[in-house]
């Protein structure tokens, strides 16, 4: 199991279970969400006013997703992030939820750094380069 940097605790809703009885596949992208919004806020710079500060947005252009298990209603789920390449101008995020330390879910989210007025890439801005790689190295040297 991939050891994740940062750590969110999410609740399921009512409203994300499926008639199955477990949640909807596409809930799962916005668990993603949640746990990368909230690793912003971890590091020091919350989304969207910590990358606009620095001149930048965020723009997805790949997600991958891997279906290991399912959670139900009131599940107590662990959305685990890290930061597993930064490159000129992209990003990839690495996800994992689990539920009592069982994967249910993991994948990654691949960032593209953008001028906000064109939206056009551009390099990683310095401060957000560094604001990661100060926490991910701090969360390599607890592991």
């Amino acid at each position: 199991m991939k050891t994740y940097s940062f750590h969110h605790p999410l609740r399921v809703r009512w409203a994300e279970v499926d008639r199955q009885g477990i949640v909807f596949n596409g809930h799962y992208l916005t668990y993603f969400d949640v746990g990368i919004t909230e690793y912003w806020r971890a590091i020091g710079l919350p989304y969207p006013d910590g990358v606009a500060d620095a001149g930048s947005d965020l723009y997805v252009v790949k997600t991958l997703i891997n279906y290991h298990g399912s959670a139900e209603y009131d599940d107590v789920l662990d959305i685990g992030v890290r930061v597993a390449r930064i490159g000129t101008s992209s990003m990839t995020f690495e996800v994992g939820i689990s539920l009592d330390n069982e994967l249910l879910i993991e994948g990654e989210v691949v960032y593209v750094n953008a001028d906000p007025e064109t939206r056009l890439s551009k390099p990683v801005p310095d401060k957000l380069r560094h604001a990661i790689e100060h926490f991910e190295s701090k969360a390599a040297a607890h592991a």
